[in-house]
């Protein structure tokens, strides 16, 4: 089970991994006084660990889940933060070919760190297991997102904190688990910190507490894109099984990824969540797939348009789209009684397109940054709580597909309440498990189709 399909990193030199180390540890040194100074923006989103373990210059233990390429980067960025030793000792893979691969990316560039001997490398769709029941302080959950809330549930029934990349469900059955798991998180003490990385970029906190603040007045317009290029696949390997398939090729299969709008689109979506500081309650939208209609290419969209609304009568245009040729674009932005923001941009106009604030030199690197931020909070004995608003923001992107493939108005409040389980992943024990998208006798698989399919 792998987050990413990208191979693990290539090994480099010594000299070149220590500089790289140094570089991250002094941007943590230089971005600690803002994130004691910005408390209103991360601080919103910790508080003292109760049961958790102030760990200081201790070594803080990681497990691995999930060994593709978000997953390993994800644990080196976690070892490149100061103030003590962050030290893998458990990883766990569906595959291991991913689990081998990722072990020799990580070993390559810090040697030190690592620690998983044979007994600690979990293979298989139970692997998950044997890294919650070891002795790891944090667990990376970084699987394909059908995955996320089995996994979380389980971290969080171990005692573990969590680190898991987003989104944290493909349907509205798992954000309802993954919230109730958060709850228990919470009673215990845990941390849990979600890859939707922008919120601990400076540039993007700056900006959006500017707007929060009143910089362009009232908003009453926000747009969101994700419009990319092409999604990725391998091809069909002779023995392999159907599950196994549609896992090593899962973002092209909605009960394992949930379409590129819940994958990739929900950081964007994130961005105006943050900035409202609240959840749309409605959307309606259109979709479908016009360039990647191979087989290879399984049951997902290749575009979305979704027009979210929010209570106060502010709406979202979203787009999202895999087509090449086009106008790309990965953005935020918001307009206001005052003025508009440039969100990714980080800039602020006045009405009559003045640049009232430009925050771009304050930096970004969300990746490593977040791993900087939540690790320097557990090491004074704090803890993330970002797991209601990773979930949250997950259903936002959720409730966007459900519109665009029912054709459909869809409230909030309905798509929470929806019981169309789109993955069964508590049923899957081996791969011989038939998944629930299955290929005709020409190997095409069915899409969803606007005014039949069923969401809620």
């Amino acid at each position: 089970m792998t987050q990413s399909p990208s191979p693990a990193p290539k090994s480099e030199s010594k000299d070149s991994a220590a500089k790289a180390s140094n570089s991250s540890r002094r941007t943590f040194l230089r971005n600690s006084s803002l994130l004691v100074a910005g408390g209103a923006m991360v601080g919103a989103n910790l508080s003292l660990a109760r049961a958790a373990h102030p760990y200081g210059s201790d070594t803080i233990k990681v497990g691995l889940v999930g060994c593709g390429g978000r997953g390993t980067q994800a644990v080196q960025q976690a070892m490149n933060t100061a103030g003590g030793e962050v030290k893998l000792v458990a990883m766990a893979d569906a595959f291991s070919d991913r689990l081998a691969g990722s072990l020799r990316g990580i070993t390559s560039k810090n040697p030190e760190k690592v620690d998983v001997p044979k007994d600690r490398q979990f293979v298989g769709l139970d692997g998950y297991k044997g890294v919650v029941a070891s002795d790891c302080d944090v667990v990376f959950l970084a699987t394909p997102p059908g995955f996320r809330p089995l996994h979380f549930e389980a971290a969080v029934a171990a005692g573990k904190h969590v680190f898991a990349e987003k989104p944290v469900a493909v349907d509205p059955a798992g954000v309802r688990r993954f919230l109730a798991a958060n709850e228990e998180a919470k009673k215990k003490g845990l941390s849990v910190a979600i890859g939707l990385q922008r919120r601990h970029e400076r540039k993007y906190m700056a900006t959006v507490q500017a707007i929060q603040e009143g910089a362009i007045g009232d908003i009453v317009l926000a747009r969101a894109y994700w419009n990319g290029d092409k999604p990725w696949w391998h091809p069909r390997r002779d023995g392999q099984t159907e599950l196994e398939y549609q896992m090593r090729n899962w973002y092209n299969f909605n009960w394992i990824c949930g379409d590129h709008i819940v994958e990739q689109h929900i950081h964007n979506l994130d961005v105006i969540n943050w900035i409202k500081n609240d959840y749309p309650v409605s959307a309606q939208g259109q979709g479908g797939c016009q360039v990647y209609t191979g087989k290879e290419y399984g049951e997902i969209y290749d575009h979305h348009f979704v027009e979210f609304k929010y209570a106060d009568g502010t709406v979202m245009l979203s787009q999202c789209r895999h087509q090449p040729d086009t106008w790309t674009s990965v953005s935020e932005h918001c307009h206001g009684t005052k003025g508009r923001a440039d969100v990714s941009g980080s800039k602020i106009y006045d009405a009559e397109g003045k640049i009232l604030h430009d925050f771009g030199k304050l930096g970004g690197d969300g990746h490593q940054q977040e791993h900087h931020d939540v690790f320097a909070e557990l090491r004074a004995g704090k803890i993330a709580e970002e797991g209601e608003w990773g979930a949250k923001s997950t259903m936002t992107a959720i409730l966007g597909r459900m519109a665009t493939y029912s054709g459909q108005v869809i409230s909030w409040e309905n798509a929470m309440k929806s019981e169309v389980v789109v993955s069964p992943v508590d049923q899957i024990t081996s791969f011989d498990f038939v998944p629930p998208s299955k290929p005709d006798e020409n190997g095409y698989y069915a899409r969803p189709t606007p005014g039949k399919t069923k969401v809620v």
